[in-house]
């Protein structure tokens, strides 16, 4: 009786160990096949934005976060998977969702994200599904009329950290000192506190920080060009393939620009007809 406890205990033991191994063994989650896992789950997990109005913002009424984006990533959840498709909605910021994206937390970013060079050198996107362009946030009355109104010692730009509209600041205002905030929220503070002359990042977003602000305005157009896209991992041909199919199919349905319209439809500053698709 000892001997086949013995046995039994062995056996239990070899087991236990083969399924360590083979744990240890599995790819990383952000390694792992997206279209595959989503498809199994019913659920695609989607980094956006919280504290950006019109694109993705916290209703702290029932804790739930708003926007284009977030309409956007519901409907194309349910082109790839379905109209029982779950899309998952977890916070992120422009320095905190590529760490996300890469450690597998997210499947895909839809964030206000451009679409540049330098990223594409990281990760993968979908095509452009906004055309922003970088601009200028200023008190109303402000001297500020342009970004080259900036190139001066002595003058402060607002950004954010992560945001590529940074780096665009040294390439048109060279001689301007950059302050660079963690989220948008307290670069806002940091505007109506007067340390610095101008908040700049692309123009859907100031769109939605002037409603929010009033006696804060857009200023001197856009000065760059800022397709925003649909960022995923590397090697993930089928998933960047299912995206693309599916904003194509939501633009072709008309689903597109009711989403735009209900965002942008009465934004002051922004002609929803030339962003329609």
């Amino acid at each position: 009786m000892k001997k086949l406890f013995r046995l039994v205990s062995v056996i239990v033991s070899s087991l236990a160990l083969l399924l360590v191994l083979t744990a240890c063994g599995s790819k990383p989650l952000a390694e792992q096949n997206v279209v595959t896992r989503a498809k199994q789950s019913n659920t695609i997990t989607w980094g956006v934005k919280a504290d950006t109005k019109l694109f993705g913002l916290m209703d702290v009424r029932n804790s739930q976060i708003k926007g284009f984006e977030v309409d956007m990533a519901k409907a194309l959840t349910k082109q790839i998977l379905g109209p029982k498709g779950k899309a998952d909605f977890v916070q992120v910021t422009s320095s905190t969702r590529m760490p996300l994206l890469k450690n597998g937390n997210i499947d895909a970013i839809m964030a206000t994200m451009t679409i540049t060079p330098e990223r594409l050198k990281q990760v993968d996107f979908s095509r452009s599904y906004f055309d922003a362009g970088q601009s200028l946030l200023v008190k109303e009355g402000s001297p500020i009329k342009s970004v080259k109104d900036l190139n001066h010692k002595g003058a402060t730009v607002l950004g954010v950290v992560g945001s590529n509209s940074v780096q665009n600041v040294a390439k048109f205002a060279p001689k301007a000192r950059v302050l660079q905030l963690s989220d948008y929220a307290q670069a806002m503070t940091a505007l109506k506190s007067g340390q610095g002359e101008a908040l700049t990042t692309d123009n859907g977003i100031l769109a939605g920080m002037s409603v929010e602000n009033p006696g804060y305005v857009l200023t001197g157009g856009a000065f760059t060009k800022e397709p925003y896209g649909i960022a995923i991992n590397k090697d993930q041909p089928q998933f960047k393939h299912d995206l693309n199919h599916a904003l194509t199919k939501v633009e072709r349905s008309g689903q597109y620009n009711r989403i735009l319209k209900k965002w942008f439809g009465n934004v002051p500053g922004m002609n929803v007809k030339e962003m329609e698709r």
